[in-house]
């Protein structure tokens, strides 16, 4: 209890002689250091709101607009403030600046006029660059070419539109254009050429009819509230979608919306768990203070085109709250702990001390006191953390009536309002199993993983990591940015001794973990079990297999002048093919960040010319790579469309969520919005390639990350690209679905990407 007694800033005594105060000076000192830590980041926040909303406005700027209008007001000998002084004047008490000399006269109203200039060119310019950047030609312009449109279009964002000064991560939120809606008529087009590959001659006109009609009838009425909501919101999407998608689906969010993102492939900085949870918490810990005052680079597509960084607001101090009908995001503004779980017990540990964040030995520390704590869980907290595995609605019931009094209370806000959790893992995993080390950061025991924040930390036994991600308040790219700065400055930049210990020196009066008291009543504990047998038949029926894919990479594929990305899901369409001998309603996941608040759209990948292409392969046909190349074109354009705002099924899932709001069921959306995604597809992009040194550092490449399947008797695949040599691939399916076989498919995924580039040499000899 030593922790306990530090937290006390006074104690008191009353005795015959009056009140006897006895006051820790060091606790004293500790609540002002911080309070003074509150308030600079307040301070901060607040400097950078004023240069966030003046952007692409600078000090340099204001200070040329002054002193040219000065200067304009002082050589023509006019009235700096146009008048505007007298008019004042007669209503609010400026008199004494309208009867002083006319120098001060000249700088009080220039200061005041050109105040209101330098603001009317800042949203001038604002409007420009939300202009220039709603222009997307240059995305579907041939590759390699230039045209004097994109030339111009370049240089008006780059010198002149996007200000003089660096912008900081949210500097071009206010800049960004809104996501535009689709007209019904082009996605009832796309809909119905998205599906002709998948539907006998019959059941396609029968899907015309019902577009026909949604199109003529009940469409227009409801693109009418689209519309009105685009023009109001920020974005018409990307709330509904939280909402509906995430928040209020009522089954498990283990395994079936949370993802896992790996440690490196081939490298091992330390084999001390304490040691690397220590590195690793620290960089995390200074990534967040990075976030907090802005400083992270806004993400540039091509180094040119800004992408909507509103996702990167809850990535820290955020936790899901389980309802009975719906889930909300709760997010602190800030927060100082994070909570460690280990062997059944949870500990609430500190990041700050003597006004600055612990440095990696001494959080090591922290983990090392943690390991040696031999203490026994109390009654039902082993397993607590299974209400987060298992439906929602038990655990929203278990939480309202066992977690929100006395000691409970107090535990449970305190795991909710931590940075981020950490889980001091008791396994060991290795590269040579990265099929149980995948379900390990996916599942765990389903009882050691709190799903409900929005990062867990997962440290193994032999200090291998990774982590486990809440998927409502952010996609996968917004972790994987986080996840690249970590891992870029574990090995290199804070490092380990010889005998792989954090760097520096432990904390002699540091104080030590508190570890968190529950009082779980045994109803409680039987809704925890209950929740737990759920969450242990999900985990065990999930089939992960892990393929790093090493015989050629993008570097290869490039040569040949196909997209990485449309050569990979080709050979997943094959792939596939092979597997089941059908194709499917194929699910690829784009961005839309070239939007205000956007998260993603769908491509679907499955295609009339992908499918060309798979029967070719199939049955040995002579134009296999003209219809390669053609599919592929098919797919880069169907992938730009989707980034820019014109992909299908945003749209018709928004039309469908006025339609419920309306109380009108239409046919066509109901059946377009039941059909299975049988082959659910992501490409984790490596966001900062500059970090890693992978020529003269090959063991620093990254594993990757995954989720699990989508749907019962269908795959789950994420693929990250690794440098010029590597893909990796990560397969999800399920074990009790007699069509679906992880290892079957990821052999089919192996072939089918060597026999495409047969289709290269083939052509390179003949050539010859």
């Amino acid at each position: 209890m030593a922790e306990a007694h530090q937290a006390v800033a006074f104690q008191f005594t009353v005795g015959p002689d009056g009140i006897d105060l006895q006051l820790s000076h060091e606790a004293l000192r500790q609540v002002y250091l911080s309070g003074l830590h509150s308030w600079k980041k307040k301070f901060i926040r607040f400097k950078n709101g004023i240069l966030n909303g003046v952007y692409p406005g600078s000090a340099p700027g204001f200070m040329l607009v002054l002193a040219g209008y000065l200067g304009r007001a002082h050589y023509l000998k006019v009235d700096p403030s146009l008048g505007l002084l007298v008019k004042l004047g007669r209503h609010v008490p400026v008199r004494y600046a309208c009867r002083t000399d006319f120098t001060k006269k000249i700088a009080f109203g220039g200061v005041m006029v050109g105040t209101g200039l330098w603001i009317a060119i800042i949203f001038s310019m604002r409007t420009v660059l939300k202009g220039l950047l709603s222009w997307h030609g240059w995305m579907f312009a041939p590759h390699g070419k230039m045209t004097w449109q994109i030339r111009l279009w370049l240089v008006c964002i780059l010198n002149i539109f996007s200000g003089m000064q660096t912008p900081m991560l949210y500097s071009f939120q206010n800049s960004l254009p809104h996501l535009p809606v689709p007209s019904v008529k082009d996605t009832m087009r796309r809909y119905l050429e998205s599906v002709q590959p998948l539907l006998s001659d019959e059941e396609h006109r029968r899907m015309q009819s019902l577009a026909l009609d949604f199109e003529k009838n009940l469409g227009p009425k409801l693109q009418w509230y689209l519309k009105l909501k685009s023009w109001w919101a920020s974005n018409y999407v990307s709330d509904w979608w939280e909402e509906y998608i995430y928040l209020r689906g009522r089954g498990p969010i283990m395994v079936n919306s949370n993802y896992y993102v790996m440690d490196f492939l081939y490298a091992f900085p330390t084999h001390l768990q304490a040691a690397r949870a220590g590195n690793i918490i620290h960089a995390i810990m200074l990534y967040r203070r990075k976030l907090d005052r802005a400083q992270i680079k806004p993400l540039m597509l091509q180094n040119t085109i800004p992408m909507c960084s509103s996702q990167y607001e809850r990535m820290f101090n955020t936790s899901r709250i389980p309802g009975i009908e719906t889930d909300t995001v709760q997010h602190m503004s800030d927060s100082r702990h994070i909570v460690v779980h280990h062997r059944g017990r949870y500990f609430k540990v500190w990041m700050f001390y003597d006004g600055r964040l612990l440095l990696p030995r001494e959080i090591e520390q922290q983990m090392e006191r943690i390991l040696a704590d031999t203490s026994e869980p109390q009654p039902g907290e082993e397993t607590l953390a299974a209400l987060t595995a298992g439906d929602r609605v038990p655990w929203a019931c278990a939480r309202n009536a066992y977690l929100r009094h006395g000691k409970n209370k107090k535990s449970l806000d305190t795991v909710e309002k931590a940075a981020f959790f950490v889980t001091l893992d008791d396994t060991e995993q290795r590269p040579e199993s990265l099929d149980h080390y995948a379900k390990s950061l996916l599942h765990g025991k389903c009882y050691d993983r709190w799903f409900d924040k929005s990062i867990n930390l997962i440290v193994f036994k032999n200090g291998t990591m990774g982590l486990n991600a809440e998927h409502s308040w952010a996609d996968a790219p917004i972790v994987g940015h986080l996840w690249e700065q970590v891992l870029s400055m574990d090995p290199v930049k804070l490092g380990y001794t010889a005998d792989g210990h954090c760097r520096g020196e432990p904390h002699p009066n540091l104080p030590g973990p508190q570890r968190l008291q529950w009082n779980i009543p045994p109803e409680c504990q039987t809704m925890i079990a209950n929740s737990l047998s759920v969450a242990v038949a999900l985990a065990n029926d999930v089939d992960s297999h892990i393929i790093p894919f090493s015989d050629f990479g993008k570097g290869l594929i490039k040569k040949y002048k196909i997209s990485p990305d449309a050569f990979i899901q080709l050979a997943l369409q094959l792939a596939h093919y092979r597997d089941k001998g059908k194709f499917c309603l194929t699910y690829e996941a784009s961005m839309t960040r070239l939007y205000r608040e956007g998260r993603t759209e769908t491509v679907r990948s499955c295609t009339m010319e992908s499918c060309a292409f798979v029967r070719a392969m199939i049955k040995i046909r002579s134009e296999k790579l003209c219809l390669l190349t053609q599919a592929a074109k098919k797919h880069q354009q169907m992938y730009r469309l989707a980034m820019t705002g014109q992909g299908t099924d945003r749209h018709l899932f928004c039309l469908y969520v006025v339609s419920k709001y309306l109380g009108q069921d239409s046919p066509f959306l109901q059946e377009v919005l039941s059909e299975p995604w049988r082959l659910s597809t992501s490409q984790t992009p490596l966001q900062q390639g500059e970090l890693f040194d992978l020529v003269n550092h090959p063991e620093y490449v990254t594993t990757g990350g995954g989720f699990g399947p989508v749907a019962d008797d269908g795959y789950g695949v994420a693929y990250v690209i690794v440098g010029e040599k590597l893909i990796n691939f990560h397969i999800s399916s399920k074990c009790s679905s007699p069509e679906t076989d992880s290892h079957r498919f990821g052999n089919n995924i192996r072939q089918a990407m060597l026999d495409m580039l047969n289709l290269f040499e083939l052509d390179k000899k003949t050539l010859k």
